[in-house]
């Protein structure tokens, strides 16, 4: 058999090469915890040699010093593993693993953002018309039922409205910068369970309406066929903003119909006004995706006003005062005082988004909520405190 070759220590610079020191008696490499052993690098200058290695029966006295420190790591045992906070003997790399989300969490989180439920603004815009109905209608607090069933009938018709409309879209929802994340347009959720959701929705709210008079179920019908064919419209016309307002303002009618048993002619004024609010505050919308909707060919109120967007929305708000003040129906200074807040607040909405840029105009929508409050309060505090009639 060939001899096994003998390394040869290199020269350290510091010091001569002598005789090397002789590895311990019963020297037993250390444990790592796991069973295995290290392979310790003992490093002086130039010098590389492992422990338990046919080397180290020649270690330069240069490398005594760490020699000795392989000596009293024998005589002290195994090395154990490292302690770590909520570790096991196995070393368990739990600290860097994503937890597992049960699939079932995982689809009704994506369920959760189709009826942009973490995004109540589209609510609140559809709540404060249909509160202003429901006061108007009972001349200040509404019975408790009803103000229940439309206060959840506003959220579940509002969630139908916004699957819908994605389900309408999502040729178009991809290639726009605001709405490309959204669960149909990224595939996440598939056509046939965004129609199932939405008829879920609207059944659930249909149910709600059952428990009011014969009047106000026949008025939901035509609530349902507004709601399901307005995400069509943008396709054919440059109108649907005015459709919006048109069928996401129909709660007023119904409210009117579900506290009186009819609909009077100021319950049909707060409907047009209401329609002027909407077609305005969602134009603000539109002109955030105006580009975008430009390259894919949608169509929207931002495009068809072009340039004179702000005339227009001065126009329609205008408008829409107009039409609060018409129907006042004998309001006191409380109503007209939250009439003028809402008129500051619609100034401040040109202020922040005169220069058209997408974020202001973005804020310049979301800050109609306030709009919408601001008069709610004014009718509210009217019925509530004013002089009766």
């Amino acid at each position: 058999m060939r001899p096994r070759a003998s390394i040869k220590p290199l020269p350290c610079p510091a010091q001569p090469v002598g005789t090397g020191v002789a590895r311990p008696e019963g020297f037993e490499p250390p444990t790592n915890g796991f069973g295995s052993h290290y392979s310790i690098r003992l490093s002086y200058g130039r010098l590389a040699v492992n422990p338990g290695s046919a080397a180290s029966s020649a270690i330069p006295r240069g490398a005594g010093i760490l020699a000795a420190n392989a000596r009293s790591r024998a005589a002290a045992g195994p090395v154990e593993a490292p302690a770590y906070p909520n570790s096991n003997p196995q070393m368990s790399y739990e600290r860097f693993e994503v937890p597992i989300v049960p699939a079932w969490k995982s689809r009704l989180s994506l369920y959760w953002q189709l009826v942009r439920g973490d995004r109540p603004i589209g609510w609140l815009l559809l709540l404060w018309p249909t509160w202003w109905g429901l006061w108007l209608a009972a001349d200040g607090m509404p019975p408790l039922w009803p103000l229940v069933v439309f206060t959840l009938g506003v959220w579940l018709t509002r969630s139908a409205g916004c699957v819908i409309n994605d389900y309408a879209d999502r040729w178009l929802d991809p290639h726009v910068e605001r709405t490309k994340e959204r669960p149909l347009a990224t595939g996440a959720v598939r056509g046939r369970e965004a129609l199932a959701l939405f008829a879920v929705l609207m059944l659930v709210a249909f149910a709600l309406v059952l428990t009011l008079n014969r009047l106000t179920v026949y008025l939901s019908f035509v609530g349902v066929l507004l709601a399901a064919s307005y995400p069509y419209l943008k396709r054919y016309t440059y109108l649907p903003q005015v459709y919006l307002g048109v069928a996401f303002g129909w709660g007023i009618p119904m409210a009117f119909a579900a506290v009186r048993g009819e609909v009077p002619p100021l319950a049909w004024l707060l409907y047009v006004a209401n329609i002027l609010w909407s077609t305005a505050y969602d134009t603000w919308y539109a002109m955030v995706d105006r580009d975008d909707d430009l390259r894919m060919g949608s169509k929207s109120t931002a495009i068809l006003f072009g340039d004179l967007d702000l005339v227009a929305l001065g126009v329609l708000y205008t408008m829409f005062f107009v039409a609060l003040a018409g129907q006042r129906a004998g309001l006191g200074p409380y109503y007209w005082a939250g009439v003028g807040v809402g008129v500051l607040l619609v100034a401040y909405e040109f202020v922040i988004a005169r220069g058209r840029q997408r974020e202001a105009c973005f804020r310049a929508f979301l800050h109609n909520h306030w709009v919408g409050l601001a008069v709610f309060a004014g009718i509210a505090a009217d019925l509530a405190l004013g002089p009766a009639t």
